[in-house]
């Protein structure tokens, strides 16, 4: 009994103590240790800025190696305190969805066509017109100087940054019937075209039938008939296949669509004046390595279709189908003339 008493009387003091401690004790709770941050702090406090780059292609692709190659770079150049996320494959949307994301700091960076971005800003339209640049060089001479400085500035009124551009190839028609060598040969033809006015426009001002068509449908309808033919650049022409069903590739450089890097306004006033120009320098860095890396592309798809036995043709000018094309440069780059001239006129 008395050993009792004594377990007892120990107890309620423990108790006591312990419900004393918790009176006395004003100091809050130990904070939680600090996570990497993501695009929401300037880097000041020490922390590595975590920022998300969307690229549709999938792994593999050129634009993601050169996407992975801008991520590499800044954060050499930023020696750690940015780094660049790449999300292939449109696990972050479309090329539309992730532009709007952009506007509202939700994606940081997109690589993205010019093509959807164009609905955000129609003046980027006048440089998908057929026919428009000479050659590639002659694309990146404007694009790389005060002409694409100002497209890419413009784009500021969309909350949006234009970084740098990227080779998006030129397109080219195919089909399963015949070479093509004049506009006279592409007449009647039904050409599987994007749900694009001015695409839509192209293929009826050369004499063929637009056929807006899923990009996935094309090689069953070039198969059974439902289209003669359509158009793309070379490394989709033998990615997708469609040689084997389409042996006829006329290269006419008819549209060059561009893509570019863009950064979301929001995320890049966040970031110091030193990490905006290393951001900056790392995308033109990256350009470089993607225009590189896009030619090998090219010369490789080239080769492997003329090995299954694909036909190639290349005009020795594509004046007949510049000329045909004319009215269109009425339509969609009214107001646009003097840009259009200067354009043209670049070296």
């Amino acid at each position: 009994m008395k050993m009792k008493k004594s377990m007892i009387l120990l107890m309620c003091t423990v108790l006591v103590i312990g419900l004393l401690a918790g009176c006395s004790s004003n100091s809050p709770a130990p904070a939680e240790t600090p996570e990497t941050n993501a695009g929401s702090d300037d880097g000041s406090n020490g922390e590595t800025i975590v920022l998300r780059l969307a690229d549709t292609h999938n792994d593999g692709y050129v634009t993601v190696e050169a996407d992975r190659e801008f991520a590499r770079l800044v954060e050499e150049k930023t020696e750690g305190r940015v780094k660049v996320e790449v999300y292939p494959g449109a696990v972050l949307g479309d090329e539309k969805a992730t532009i709007e994301q952009a506007q509202f700091g939700a994606i940081d960076f997109v690589r993205t066509s010019i093509s959807p971005l164009s609905e955000f800003n129609k003046e980027l339209g006048i440089l998908m017109l057929p026919y428009l640049y000479r050659d590639v060089d002659h694309m990146f001479n404007v694009l790389d100087g005060e002409i694409g400085d100002d497209f890419l500035e413009s784009l500021e009124e969309n909350n949006l940054l234009g970084l740098t551009w990227f080779d998006g190839g030129a397109r080219n028609f195919y089909n399963t019937k015949k070479e093509v060598k004049s506009v006279e040969d592409l007449k009647g033809m039904k050409i599987r075209v994007q749900e694009s006015k001015l695409m839509m426009d192209l293929v009826t001002s050369l004499g063929a039938v637009p056929t807006p068509m899923a990009f996935g449908d094309v090689y069953s309808a070039l198969q059974t008939g439902v289209i003669d033919g359509a158009e793309n650049n070379w490394p989709s022409y033998f990615s997708t296949s469609h040689y084997e069903v389409a042996k006829y590739y006329t290269v006419d450089e008819h549209t060059r669509a561009p893509e570019v890097i863009l950064v979301s306004k929001m995320t890049f006033d966040k970031l110091s004046a030193e990490d905006q120009e290393a951001i900056k320098e790392a995308a033109k860095e990256a350009s470089l390595f993607q225009r590189v890396e896009w030619a090998k592309e090219e010369a490789a798809a080239e080769e492997a279709v003329v090995a299954k036995g694909a036909v190639i043709t290349r005009l020795e000018s594509n004046q007949e189908f510049q000329d045909a094309v004319q009215s269109m440069y009425a339509e969609f780059g009214a107001g646009y003339e003097d840009l259009i001239e200067r354009i043209i006129n670049t070296k």
